[in-house]
């Protein structure tokens, strides 16, 4: 049997982070296998992160806390390239 996904803040952040990959054309759909961009959906996925970090501010652990900042500042940066 394989191992479970663990539904952590870790994971939470990483799913919504792989969404925004796949909006900016940075991954392709597990369905079709296609890469296209959406910016609106990267932007919406991309704020969805940024509200996360605001509301779980002071509650997270310094991994958790580096690890959505540099998600953040990565999609950012890549979204502003498109």
């Amino acid at each position: 049997m394989p191992d479970q996904i663990k539904a952590d803040f870790s994971s939470l952040a990483l799913s919504i982070a792989s969404s925004a990959a796949m909006s900016l054309g940075l991954a392709p759909d597990q369905e079709t296998g296609e890469t296209r961009i959406d910016k609106n959906m990267a932007k919406f996925n991309i704020d969805m992160l940024m509200m996360l970090k605001d509301k779980t501010k002071s509650n997270l652990t310094e991994d958790e806390s580096h690890l959505i900042v540099s998600l953040i500042q990565d999609l950012q940066a890549r979204f502003i390239q498109i």
